[in-house]
């Protein structure tokens, strides 16, 4: 009986330390967090958006102008609009409501928006600056008429080298399940 104690014992302690970092590891991956923050004048990159989040069991986000814009500011064909102007001079940061309380504790984010002249609108700079992301994974999402993200994905991965980007991609009328699929192939 006195050979077997200690045997016992260390079993039960072996038991214990495997349970313990079992937990560690359940921990470590639950705190994993995603983040799906979104740009939509229209609505149509909301509801991807919304999709995405909902397949990745991710926070949604809203990146909200302080100023909204109108139709006439959206209107591309008339040099003189807001989104012309901004688009115009690559400098312009439109300001943002910054109530995104909890930015650092992003592992992942997802960046929507629609594509304006071939790339992100520059409201997608002023939000990436205001929190940073520095050695988080990000992936762009886009909707567009007819334009692809490839420009945003070059683009920003050239102004912003400390962040983790992984290809983003154009989400034009997208299923749950074709969002759930290529969300899941970036793992």
């Amino acid at each position: 009986m006195n050979k077997i104690l200690p045997v016992i014992t260390a079993i039960a302690l072996m038991g214990l330390t495997l349970t313990a970092c079992g937990q560690n590891n359940k921990k470590h991956n639950h705190e994993m967090k995603t983040l799906v923050a979104y740009f939509s004048a229209t609505g149509t990159t909301e509801a991807v958006a919304k999709d995405l989040a909902e397949v990745t069991g991710a926070t949604l986000y809203e990146i909200k102008p302080e100023v909204k814009y109108t139709a006439a500011d959206l209107d591309w064909t008339v040099k003189t609009s807001r989104s012309s102007v901004e688009m115009q001079d690559r400098s312009s940061r439109p300001a943002i409501l910054k109530d995104l309380k909890d930015a650092g504790t992003y592992d992942r984010i997802f960046i929507g928006f629609p594509v304006w002249w071939y790339t992100a609108p520059t409201i997608i700079n002023t939000f990436i600056e205001a929190y940073g992301f520095q050695g988080k994974n990000v992936i762009f999402f886009a909707t567009s008429g007819g334009s692809s993200i490839d420009k945003a994905n070059a683009e920003f991965k050239e102004q912003y080298p400390e962040i983790n980007w992984k290809a983003g991609k154009t989400l034009n009328h997208a299923t749950k399940a074709e969002i759930k699929a290529w969300a899941e192939g970036l793992k």
